[in-house]
């Protein structure tokens, strides 16, 4: 069921599924060749989000994945001698301090998941709050929860608002805008909702919270993708994109670049444009990346979980 125009932004063209799936599938057959596969591998783990995010978190497991972050893997391991560091470190906001801390002078980007984290079920001036906080502990990002249910209820003027009012609070930092696409039912509502959230001032959009399945797939990111270019035509702004949740290995991570580079060309495959979260996706592409080098398989304990 299409939206309601209640926001003053243009319409948002329909979604074409058979040619987005089509299309998406075509990307998935794409093969690389060794030397090119080695970048494709290095610029992947430049753009990684490592993400902890649990009841369980602590500033001493907060202080581990900073520790990962700046140090991948031994320098001794083939091919791990000019490894890039990852993009981010992604934590709760009370956690922000501590990471912070850790990260000073690395050029790591530290990221908060603000208001409301994953449901957003919270009073907005709260969530307001809780960013304004994260950026005032030291966050460089914040990755905010759109209000899906106001969403699916037609109600734009107040998805637009609560973007742009968190884009406000966030003052330097930048904005993720994570529209959680597996509860948005529809290829159209995915296409509606970047579009929103990119006129309401969004820096990045991105996918997924990755606690709802499904979460980040390629037909999904590719429709994202095709709104952000469009957007850029219309308005010359960048922004950029983050898929997040259930992008495991290597592979996997090559065909979305590959999707990237084919739908908004070679600028965007940056970390400042393009994000991967996926924590696990980390210790996949390092495995490659000795592979390449060495021949073998290096085993996964060599590399450390978080």
């Amino acid at each position: 069921m299409p939206m309601p125009e209640t926001v003053s932004i243009p319409p948002s063209p329909p979604v074409d599924q058979v040619g987005i799936h089509e299309r998406a599938a075509r990307f998935a057959s794409r093969s690389i060749k060794k030397e090119a596969k080695v970048q494709a591998l290095k610029l992947t783990l430049s753009m990684i989000d490592l993400t902890t995010l649990t009841g369980a978190d602590s500033p001493g497991k907060v202080k581990q994945l900073c520790t990962k972050a700046k140090h991948l893997a031994d320098p001794d391991l083939p091919g791990c001698d000019d490894l890039p560091h990852v993009a981010a470190v992604c934590v709760y906001p009370t956690m922000v301090p501590v990471a912070k801390k850790e990260l000073d002078g690395t050029g790591i980007h530290l990221a908060a998941v603000a208001t409301g984290f994953p449901t957003g079920q919270y009073p907005l001036p709260v969530r307001l709050e809780d960013t304004r906080r994260a950026v005032e502990a030291g966050a460089d990002e914040i990755d905010m929860v759109i209000s899906r249910g106001r969403f699916l209820a037609g109600d734009l003027n107040y998805v637009f608002d609560e973007i742009a009012q968190t884009k406000e609070a966030c003052g330097e930092a930048h904005l993720k805008v994570i529209l959680e696409t597996g509860e948005l039912s529809t290829y159209d509502n995915v296409r509606r909702a970047s579009d929103l959230a990119m006129h309401a001032g969004a820096d990045f959009i991105k996918t997924s919270t990755g606690t709802v399945s499904p979460a980040a797939t390629p037909e999904v990111t590719l429709v994202m993708l095709q709104a952000i270019a469009d957007f850029h035509r219309a308005t010359g702004k960048v922004i950029g994109m983050k898929p997040a949740g259930g992008i495991k290995t290597s592979k996997q991570a090559i065909h979305y670049l590959v999707m990237l580079r084919e739908t908004l060309g070679q600028q965007w495959l940056h970390p400042d444009r393009f994000r991967f979260g996926a924590s696990s996706l980390a210790n996949d592409v390092l495995m490659q990346i000795v592979k390449q080098a060495s021949g073998n398989y290096q085993s996964g304990d060599y590399f450390s979980l978080d």
